[in-house]
Order: C-alpha cells, then structure tokens, then sequence
C-alpha cells in the first residue's frame, strides 16, 4: 500500500468527541480515500492504527489503537496497509459512532489475523 509522513497537526477534535481521537497529517494524493488498517510510526515506535483520507480537508486521519499519545508537532509515518471501506456521509453523529466503532472492530480483527 501507500507510506504518508508529516507533522501531526492539530484537527477539527470531531472524531475526538466521538470517542475515537485522531492524530491528522497533510494529505496531498488525491487518489487515496477511504477507511483503512494502517500502523502509524513515530519514534521508531510502530502501533496498530484505523486511519480515514479525508479529501475535503487534505487530511489523513489515524485513530491509533490502545494508545493515548500526545503527538502534535510530532513527524510520524502512516502506512496504509488495507482498504476497510469506502468514505460516505452520514445522517447524525451517533450513525457515525457506530460505523467508526465497526470500522475499528475491522482493523482490529485485520492485526489479530496478521499475526
């Protein structure tokens, strides 16, 4: 798949409010969007990731797993690994709660499954 590095920037803290925080870098390939199982790097470090190309704001999204991480101004490295699903709109923010959590179910049995 495809390797993206950048600073972590401060977001918009949506997904944060939803319960699933996200660390966000610049996103300058357009042809990427999507859900996907990823690993996020960061310190030589490597931790398991679902992470989310939002072209509407250039940004790539990693929800790292089991982690609480303080990286704003960090340089990390996100390698999508495989594609969940496709980016869609949903009605409220509990629709989207639901699809995020099912989304992390589905990278977690991908890591679990890799192993």
């Amino acid at each position: 798949m495809e390797t993206f590095s950048g600073t972590v920037q401060k977001g918009t803290k949506r997904a944060a409010a939803l319960g699933f925080p996200t660390v966000n870098i610049p996103l300058d390939d357009s042809a990427v969007s999507g859900i996907y199982a990823a690993q996020v790097v960061v310190g030589g470090k490597s931790y398991d990731a679902a992470a989310f190309a939002d072209q509407t704001r250039s940004v790539l999204e990693a929800h790292i797993l089991d982690t609480d991480l303080d990286l704003y101004g960090k340089e990390i490295t996100v390698e999508l690994l495989k594609k969940i699903r496709d980016n869609k709109e949903f009605e409220d923010d509990d629709a989207l709660r639901t699809a995020i959590a099912d989304d992390v179910a589905k990278v977690r049995t991908y890591f679990s499954e890799s192993v």
